[in-house]
């Protein structure tokens, strides 16, 4: 076989269905998000601002949190030395896990490496502590829960996106005795949509169904001290084990699930994606920590989010642009077409020195392809200003129908 030529294939596949992802090169400046230094191709640098960042709240660069961290680097340096199992588990580590566990008023909480690995470890190793184990899955569930379902041998049902009716005639069609766990999302992070978590819980309850939520794109930012949409609805109770990230709203890095005490212990001993993963560096760990803390004192913070996200939607509705409104920060503009969302993105970065990633297939079902903005609460007036005059020429400038957004 001709390797080199199948891959190819693969890559050329990708560039004429106009979903070649690329990597910009940026160079975030410390105390000045979300501006940045791009290194264009040719070498030059251009100052430009982040709308795509996940940094939600900018704590990513917030004096508490770097403060925390430049403590523990001093203290000691850079890496954790081993695995959880082996000397890899610190103060730091056992501090930020009883701020998890605090923060979603469990008796415990695990720290992963992402969140994609806590979704994909604990889902795949949960068949294994409940053997027969039916998952059912929300259609749209991130990559990583939809890895760990996959990867776990047990059987699956998937349910229509946010359909309590449909998951209701799955449940109902299995055998009452089977043990069952529900596995959805607090916040979609696409399109922007929220969970019904309630219709869920009832379902669970009824079903004798165990509950695993999804809370990245929430945990942080909803709620009066940042415990996701379960806690600003009150339903954190109710719901088994939860899933949260802190790459996102807390600025660091890492994941996590929070539960019993019994089932963090149950996932520690048997998730290989755990067991064999070298733990966070402490001064991760302790920056994490801060940013925990911190928020669940800043309900400020979180209110200026919320205000910066619908101020741009109102604003983009007024130019007639389709974006997605389902009430939460993510500000989907749907351009449905993959070369004309990469031409928008080269467009504005290189004329306007604003960056947007374009969001394609797989990630997106194709014909939804996107510009996916993510204001945050230091996305002041200018930034916003020149943002909306920016998408507005651009918008007439491609002629690209807003109808039916075809050439």
């Amino acid at each position: 076989m001709d390797y080199t030529a199948k891959l190819d294939d693969a890559l050329n596949k990708l560039h004429e269905e106009g979903r070649y992802r690329t990597f910009i090169d940026i160079e975030r400046e410390k105390g000045n998000f979300p501006h940045a230094m791009w290194t264009r191709p040719d070498g030059d640098k251009q100052p430009i601002t982040v709308w795509c960042g996940n940094d939600y709240l900018g704590m990513g660069q917030h004096p508490v949190v770097l403060a925390a961290m430049h403590e523990a680097v001093d203290a000691t340096g850079a890496g954790s030395g081993g695995t959880r199992n082996i000397s890899g588990t610190t103060v730091y580590h056992k501090r930020l896990e009883a701020e998890l566990a605090d923060l979603h008023r469990k008796e415990a909480a695990l720290l992963f490496t992402s969140a994609y690995i806590a979704n994909d470890a604990t889902l795949s190793t949960l068949p294994k502590l409940f053997p027969g184990l039916i998952i059912y899955s929300d259609e749209l569930n991130h990559a990583s829960m939809i890895e760990g379902v996959r990867r776990n041998g047990g059987a699956k049902r998937i349910f229509r996106h946010n359909d309590a009716a449909h998951l209701r005639e799955l449940l109902a069609a299995d055998d009452p005795a089977a043990p069952k766990l529900i596995a959805f999302e607090s916040v979609y992070s696409m399109d922007g949509d929220f969970g019904p978590i309630e219709e869920i819980c009832d379902l669970a309850d009824e079903f004798g169904a165990l509950t695993y939520i999804d809370e990245v794109h929430a945990v942080g930012m909803y709620g009066p001290r940042g415990g996701g949409v379960t806690e600003r609805d009150n339903l954190a109770h109710r719901i088994d084990i939860i899933n949260g990230t802190l790459a996102k709203a807390y600025g660091v890095m890492g994941g996590y699930i929070a539960a019993s005490a019994k089932m963090c212990d149950a996932i520690r001993s048997y998730a290989p994606g755990f067991i064999f993963t070298t733990s966070l560096p402490p001064a991760v760990a302790a920056g994490a920590a801060a940013s925990v803390a911190h928020l669940k004192q800043d309900q400020e913070l979180r209110e200026q989010h919320q205000t910066q996200a619908k101020i741009l939607k109102l604003r983009l509705k007024g130019l007639g642009l389709p974006i997605i409104d389902h009430g939460s920060h993510i500000v989907p503009v749907i351009v449905g077409n993959p070369v004309h969302t990469k031409l928008m993105s080269d467009m504005l970065l290189e004329g306007f020195g604003i960056y947007v990633q374009p969001i394609n297939f797989p990630t997106v079902p194709r014909g939804t392809e996107r510009l996916r903005f993510t204001p945050s609460p230091v996305h002041g007036p200018e930034e916003m200003d020149k943002l909306v005059k920016a998408l507005d020429e651009l918008w007439s400038h491609c002629a690209l129908n807003r109808a039916d957004m075809s050439a």
